[in-house]
């Protein structure tokens, strides 16, 4: 029995100390386990504390504790990524609630271990350097002007060749304006006008991509200096400066403002031309010259005390056409466009509608119809009476030679080219050709009937009427009640040798036709006729019949539509007297393409009026408001 009880301690007591021993052999296991995976080298001090590292190069990304978020990641200040491919033993993690603590790929959990991190995050707080050691430029600091210390060998303009330069040139800014392609209606960037203290001039540019840097520091007439650059190839057509080579902005350009006020530079750089010169370069799109002389006529009235623009007008035309003359020289129209009429509109209003000299920089030489006219482009200032030297000299000239000035008529200008029915019709069919007028010598065959000859138009603009609730309006002139106007709006059959067309004649032309306006015409009807009303149609009058037989010469206009649209209906702006000698353009028409497909020109909006009105059934009496 005593033996019995003896084995039987003995076997429990074997037991007790096998288990012991294997639970501390695997306990000592998995801790070296945890110290192992935890980045921890095997030597352990003997307070449990963990020793240091014993790879101490390679920075180990920034924890965080999870705190029941789904994704432990999340947490402020947190590194996400580790670049061990051995992946984390979850058992050293604390989680609170959280079944996997890891689950963005390559993280580690947290354990509570006093083990510490050690090394910083792999993100960056420093700046990001960019090419030369610069810091790069964010998109809020892009509108600060690039200034560097590392400047370059002063050079002159003439020095300038194509290629990148790493030299300084120095220079005041006369002029700047946009670029913009023709064709996409996309800007491309600033072009500039520079000269320097030699009195040379180049042409600068600021491409696109660089505008928000440099554009804010620009200002006309200020002094510059411009470290590294690059030397472009200049364009070929509309050149502002004579050097084959234009001064472009690059990528690690330097613009400053030159504060030395001993260097002195130009003021400007004019180039005038007269009547010969842009005579022999017209349609050549070339070198941009300047003009100056005096006023004649401004949009078809004398300049005089008192005498006011259109603003409505001009606002919606985008022009001012002048008739101007240099001495005694042949007079010239000048057309301006956009910024430039805007800029003289607000000159000539200043000046009280005295103002009698013009100077326009940069100006394009183009024929229409056989008259030369001189159209301003992007870069084309205005200059009046005294705002330069130039002005202001001729100006006194003008003032000593009254007699001089006003020896050739404003009205004598270059003949429009004449032309049969069969040349304008070839004339059309090309498609090089451009908008122009031609005189026509045409016989009336009959008068078109059927349709309206006049329409109700706007008294003051002429543009057509509509109707409103219980008064005529005009939409052009922004007017809710205007008197109605009866203008002319006929359509003649003519013919000349084996050929036939339609003209549609318009406005004054029809009086020049006639001899009678078509307000007295209409106004003398109803006053015959009292029990007609407002919608009956007035028959052709017989002072338009009795013009059937006759031969004329006739000014007219191949408009837009007749080159894209191919229609063979030509607009009437003159009708030129039975024996008239000299044929003379309509002072009032424009011939340039821009205006007649931006909507600058009077008979192309006639035109068009026209249009509208032969829609309707018929001509309604006008109830003027």
């Amino acid at each position: 029995m005593d033996l019995c009880r003896y084995h039987r301690l003995r076997f429990y007591i074997n037991l007790l100390i096998d288990v012991f021993f294997r639970s501390k052999t695997v306990l000592s296991f998995q801790l070296l386990l945890a110290m192992k995976f935890s980045g921890v080298s095997d030597s352990v001090k003997k307070n449990g504390e963990a020793a240091t590292p014993s790879n101490s190069d390679k920075p180990v990304s920034q924890t965080s504790v999870s705190s029941g978020d789904d994704n432990p990641m999340k947490s402020k200040g947190a590194m996400a990524v580790s670049k061990s491919p051995t992946k984390p033993v979850t058992k050293t993690g604390i989680s609170s609630g959280v079944d996997n603590p890891v689950k963005s790929k390559g993280a580690t959990a947290v354990s509570k271990s006093p083990i510490k991190s050690h090394g910083k995050t792999s993100a960056s707080s420093g700046p990001i350097l960019g090419v030369r050691g610069r810091t790069s430029v964010s998109p809020v600091d892009k509108v600060k002007s690039i200034v560097s210390d590392d400047v370059g060998e002063v050079i002159t303009f003439k020095d300038v060749t194509f290629g990148p330069h790493q030299d300084e040139v120095r220079f005041r800014l006369i002029h700047f304006w946009e670029a913009w392609n023709v064709q996409t209606k996309v800007l491309i960037g600033i072009e500039m006008l520079l000269i320097n203290k030699e009195e040379s001039v180049i042409q600068g540019f600021n491409p696109y991509g660089r505008i928000v840097t440099y554009l804010p520091h620009m200002k006309a007439g200020c002094t510059y200096r411009l470290n590294k650059f690059f030397g472009s190839k200049n364009k070929t057509i509309y050149r502002v400066a004579d050097p084959d080579v234009t001064i472009s902005f690059s990528w690690n350009s330097a613009l400053t403002a030159l504060k030395d006020s001993s260097i002195r530079f130009p003021e400007d750089r004019i180039r005038i031309h007269g009547f010969r010169e842009f005579d022999a370069a017209s349609d050549l799109r070339g070198d941009l010259y300047d003009y100056i002389g005096h006023i004649k006529l401004v949009n078809g009235k004398v300049p005089s005390d008192g005498l006011l623009l259109d603003e409505a007008e001009i606002a919606v035309s985008h022009r001012v056409e002048l008739h101007v003359q240099t001495h005694d020289d042949l007079v010239m129209k000048l057309y301006l466009w956009d910024k430039a009429a805007f800029e003289f509109s607000e000159k000539f209003k200043a000046s009280r509608g005295t103002a009698h000299v013009i100077l326009v920089t940069t100006l394009n030489p183009k024929r229409f119809g056989g008259v030369l006219s001189l159209s301003a482009m992007a870069s084309s200032r205005v200059f009046v009476d005294s705002d330069v030297q130039e002005t202001l000299f001729y100006l006194s000239w003008l003032n000593s030679n009254l007699d001089v000035a006003s020896r050739v008529n404003a009205k004598v200008i270059t003949k429009p080219k004449p032309a049969t029915l069969r040349e304008l019709f070839s004339y059309m069919n090309q498609t090089s050709s451009k908008v122009a007028l031609f005189e026509c010598t045409s016989t009336i065959y009959d008068v078109v009937h059927g349709s309206g000859w006049y329409y109700i138009g706007c008294g003051v603009c002429h543009t057509k009427a509509t109707k409103g609730p219980t008064t005529l309006m005009c939409k052009k002139c922004g007017k809710s009640e205007i008197v109605g106007v009866a203008q002319y709006l006929t359509k003649l059959s003519v013919y000349d040798h084996n050929n036939q067309a339609v003209f549609v004649v318009l406005g004054d032309a029809g009086e020049e036709l006639t001899g009678k306006k078509a307000n007295e015409l209409v106004e003398r009807y109803y006053q015959a006729n009292d029990s007609v009303g407002g919608d009956h149609m007035v028959p052709v009058p017989q002072a338009m019949v009795d013009t059937i037989g006759q031969t004329r010469k006739f000014i007219v206009k191949v408009s837009n539509h007749n080159l894209t649209a191919k229609s063979q209906t030509l607009t009437v702006t003159k009708v030129l007297p039975p024996d008239a000698p000299e044929p003379e353009s309509s002072l009032g028409e424009n011939v340039d393409e821009k205006g007649d497909t931006e909507g600058g020109d009077n008979a192309a909006e006639l035109g068009k009026r026209g249009a509208d009105v032969m829609e309707s059934e018929g001509v309604k009496r006008a109830k003027c408001g």
